[in-house]
């Protein structure tokens, strides 16, 4: 099954962030056992366009307009066996400690 691991920031992390694990091994190694299929990191929110169409007229917003203080700030997509194994994949990923990761599967036209 493939997910896709949204990276959030958190207003409540980890009292001690440096538990977490390294970024760079955990990378190397979900791409080595091909749980990682692709992931990066993404621009500030401030470098966000809104586009929306309303009434037939083309609408464009910079920024985020979302009423949160956590922001996405990455992704990875995951293939995984089943949701168990992604939970697996995303309690080792260091954002859990400092951030939130939210995982949700591709959607199956068959289920």
């Amino acid at each position: 099954m493939k997910y896709l691991m949204f990276v959030c920031t958190d207003t409540e992390p980890d009292a001690d962030p440096t538990a977490a694990p390294d970024v760079e091994k955990w990378v190397a190694e979900r791409d080595a056992n091909g749980q990682r299929l692709m992931g990066d990191r993404l621009a500030p929110p401030t470098a966000a366009t809104t586009v929306r169409v309303r009434g037939g007229e083309l609408l464009l917003s910079d920024g985020p307009f979302a009423e949160t203080r956590e922001v996405i700030v990455g992704f990875d997509l995951l293939e995984c066996a089943d949701l168990d194994e992604a939970i697996d994949v995303a309690r080792s990923h260091p954002m859990a400690y400092a951030g939130r990761i939210e995982l949700r599967p591709f959607f199956d036209p068959n289920a």
